[in-house]
């Protein structure tokens, strides 16, 4: 069954008096649980695949659907209710808040979901257990290493237990070590906790971990 379903999208961006076509008649599903990597060279449109998907971005024609719900004829604030129950984000910076701990970066997407104190510190302590860093719950994004910085986001992105986990390039900025536990650590959560997810990415050590790997390349998709 397709958890996702993109139909005939198309995506224009005008710059100054240029219209950009970023893709058009884009048709794709993607099964729940599946791990799906998106590979392509810069500028092929991948990171505004992701963010349509999320809802972050709405596409110039066509209709995506995620878990039944017609994201791009959402209202603002519907939309926002239902990201922050069906979509974990990774994003390749990151964007952990410096004067936050761990845990604290992670319970953020939790503040707005009817839970007690303790629920969301139970929450926090096993997202953060799942990705090996229950013994850094207490540290400040300074005092860890740039591997351990992205485990933290991918902690704060599934802590919610969402639907669907996008990932923008996440051993982007890594050591080869690092890259490699992320990617180990994204292969188990599809593997062993049936987490749906996809990943842009430029490595090919990143698409291999994947069950289906895509490439985007001028506006078209192909397996």
């Amino acid at each position: 069954m397709a958890l996702v379903e993109v139909r005939n999208v198309h995506k224009s961006f005008q710059r100054d008096s240029q219209v950009i076509e970023v893709f058009e008649n884009l048709t794709l599903d993607i099964a729940a649980g599946s791990f799906t990597a998106l590979m392509g060279p810069s500028g092929s449109g991948k990171s505004t695949f992701l963010n349509l998907l999320a809802g972050l971005d709405r596409p110039t024609s066509g209709t995506i659907t995620v878990a039944g719900a017609a994201v791009n004829t959402m209202s603002p604030s519907a939309l926002a209710k239902w990201r922050a129950r069906h979509i974990g984000f990774v994003f390749q910076s990151y964007n952990l808040l410096p004067v936050l701990t761990a845990a604290q970066n992670v319970e953020l997407p939790l503040l707005l979901a009817p839970l007690s104190k303790k629920e969301r510190a139970e929450r926090v302590r096993i997202a953060l257990g799942v990705v090996g860093l229950e013994d850094r719950m207490v540290h400040y994004p300074r005092q860890l290493s740039g591997g351990q910085e992205q485990r933290v986001a991918i902690a704060r992105a599934i802590v919610s237990d969402p639907t669907l986990t996008l990932l923008d390039e996440p051993t982007g900025q890594l050591d080869k070590k690092s890259a490699q536990e992320v990617l180990t650590l994204l292969q188990r959560l599809n593997d062993e906790f049936h987490k749906t997810i996809i990943v842009v990415t430029h490595d090919a050590h990143a698409a291999e971990k994947a069950k289906q790997v895509l490439h985007l390349d001028k506006g078209v998709l192909a397996a």
